[in-house]
């Protein structure tokens, strides 16, 4: 169990070794959560992305530079928050040598070998809200793929005692979108979701 390996430094750690699946053969270092250990929200993404890869840190590229503007944004303090991604290794294409690593969609396998981790994260942290930003980040925790443009704004935990759960899109699904008024949209409703996200936490711990 989680609470025996002393909490997320130890996770972290142990993290390091970790050979469940192919990818850490490629990936520069495993890319592990951040943030409080107390926090009441955990922030669920994909996977790591190049930045994140070379760092070592989740959430410190482009999309993690949105996502920390919608979060100023919502009023929600990043100092009250925990990062991570549903797989803790950056999965790429590259065309050769030297080339710009281009992002790759992690596969079932790869996820459920890394879901043990994210579940070690919840255990450790008891966070009272799940925020799975798209729709990979979603199968992971709620093990199905979430329509997002739908269930966005529910609450879709199974059980009175689970943290509540939501989804919305993922930062990097607004940056490469083409059409800038849809990708405004997106981020609007990312905003949005985060504001009530947090105004229902705040009002738990009154």
């Amino acid at each position: 169990m989680a609470k025996s390996l002393g909490g997320i430094d130890k996770l972290k750690k142990a993290a390091e070794k970790c050979r469940d699946c192919d990818l850490y053969k490629y990936a520069t270092q495993v890319v592990f959560g951040e943030g409080s250990a107390k926090a009441s929200l955990i922030i669920v993404g994909e996977q790591p992305g190049n930045e994140e890869d070379l760092q070592g840190e989740p959430f410190v590229g482009p999309a993690g530079a949105m996502l920390k503007k919608c979060l100023e944004a919502a009023g929600v303090p990043l100092a009250e928050v925990y990062l991570t991604n549903a797989v803790k290794h950056f999965k790429f294409k590259q065309a050769a040598p030297g080339k710009r690593r281009i992002h790759d969609k992690p596969n079932a396998m790869q996820i459920n070998a890394c879901h043990h981790w994210l579940e070690d994260e919840i255990s450790v942290i008891h966070p009272k809200v799940i925020l799975a930003l798209g729709v990979t980040a979603g199968k992971s925790v709620l093990g199905r793929n979430p329509k997002i443009s739908t269930e966005r704004g529910k609450d879709l935990a199974e059980s009175d005692d689970s943290p509540s759960i939501y989804v919305s899109w993922h930062p990097s699904a607004i940056l490469r979108n083409p059409d800038r008024e849809r990708a405004d949209q997106l981020r609007h409703e990312l905003i949005k979701d985060l504001k009530m996200i947090w105004k229902k936490i705040s009002a738990t711990e009154r």
